[in-house]
Parts: structure tokens; sequence; C-alpha cells
């Protein structure tokens, strides 16, 4: 893993938040029209990402801005279409990642993403992060609205947690794996934390940036890095999949 990942994943995230809320309420799509369509433009950047031999950049990073904007959008339809509280959302989705790991380990004996390279432990891969967005979209929102810890608190609070996940990793040895899960599902309720805050109005503890302005400083952000990895390969193992 690069700082790179991490700089574009913490972005996804964030854009993640804030683009379905940008496509939910300004293009009148509703939450259900917005979520057949982004789920559709996943399972099309899915496709093309499982037909690959090899990382590439920019099939990859598609498929985790969309798998974003869904996981976020599955999380608010149960809130807002199917009454279902946040607590409850939040435990769901744990209960899921964690049965999704479960299987994972019992099928494959890792859970290392350096080991995907067969179908099905790509299979299981993105099916984590699903649920890990998911997730973090629930988690994020109940700490900073149920619970009205605000979003800058709650955005500061899983920094920190991330941190000291980072700092067992370095000083305490914890296992690797172990930590890059950790610190991957706990970026999510980060990012969606900071996107809230920068588009929120000021009555709701934001900036009040929007989400348009906002939506488009990251996309272009993304894109940046996305094509300066792509270039100069930074980011790339020599590993090629399995067929």
């Amino acid at each position: 893993m690069t700082v790179f990942f991490w700089i574009v994943k913490v972005m996804a995230t964030t854009v993640g938040e804030t683009a379905a809320d940008y496509l939910n309420t300004n293009l009148r799509l509703g939450l259900t029209g917005t979520t057949l369509l982004m789920g559709l433009l996943l399972a099309l950047a899915l496709t093309a990402q499982f037909r690959l031999k090899r990382y590439v950049p920019s099939v990859y990073w598609l498929s985790i801005v969309l798998i974003s904007v869904v996981g976020t959008l599955i999380t608010d339809n149960l809130s807002d279409n199917f009454g279902v509280s946040l607590w409850t959302s939040t435990g769901i989705f744990s209960v899921a990642l964690i049965a999704t790991f479960a299987l994972w380990y019992r099928r494959e004996g890792t859970l290392s993403i350096h080991s995907i390279f067969t179908p099905r432990r790509e299979m299981f891969y993105w099916l984590a992060i699903l649920f890990t967005f998911a997730l973090g979209t629930a988690a994020g929102d109940l700490m900073a609205e149920q619970l009205q810890l605000g979003y800058l608190p709650s955005a500061l609070i899983f920094g920190g947690v991330i941190g000291a996940v980072a700092l067992a990793h370095v000083f305490a040895r914890l296992d690797g794996v172990l930590t890059f899960w950790l610190a991957y599902i706990l970026t999510r309720p980060l990012g969606a934390s900071i996107g809230d805050y920068l588009s929120k109005g000021h009555q709701a503890g934001g900036l009040g940036l929007g989400s348009t302005p906002l939506n488009a400083a990251f996309l272009c952000s993304i894109l940046a890095v996305v094509a300066f990895l792509t270039v100069t390969r930074r980011d790339q193992a020599q590993i090629v999949k399995a067929s």
C-alpha cells in the first residue's frame, strides 16, 4: 500500500457521500432512481474490472468511487424509505461485513489483498468493500447526527482512531492484514464526515460549500492522482491476476 492509495481512498469516500446527496437532490431522481442508475454503472465498472488480467488504476478507482456512492445510497434507502434506524443499519452492516470476512477466510485461508489472484477472491473483496461503505455511512451519520457530535468532531474522532491503528501496526507490530482492514473500514466514516462538514450548511454545522463545487474539486483531484499513477506506475505490483 502506498500513500497514494489512502489519499485517493479518502477522496473517493468523500465523493461517495456528497455525490449521492447531489444526485438525489439536484437531479431529482429520488433515492430509488438514483440507486438503480448508480447500481447499473457499478455493475458495468465491475464487469470491466473482473475481465482485466492486472491492476488498471482508472478502472479500479472508478469502481471504488461508484461502489462508494452505491454503499451510501443503500444506507440512505434503509433510513429514508424504510425507516430503519442508524443503530440498526450499523448493526446489520457490521454483521454482514464480519460474515463476509469469515466466509472469505474459511474458503481462502487469508484476507490479504495481496493474495487476490482469482475471481472468487476478488468477488469476496468487492463484497467486503460494499459493506464497508454502507457501514461507514451508517456509523458516520450515527455519530454526527443522531448522537449529535457534529461532522467535524466525528471526522477528528475517526481520524484519531485511524492514527492509533497505524501506530499499533508500526510500534506494536499489530498484524498488517488486520490493521489494513481496520483503517479501510474507518476511512469511510472519516470521508463521509469530511464531506458533510464541507458541504452542509452552517445551520447543520457545516461550512456550506455545497455539493456541486465539492464534487468537482474532489473528482478532479482523483483524476489527477489516478492519471499520475497510470503514467508513473508508482502503485503497481508486478503481479498478474489469474484467469
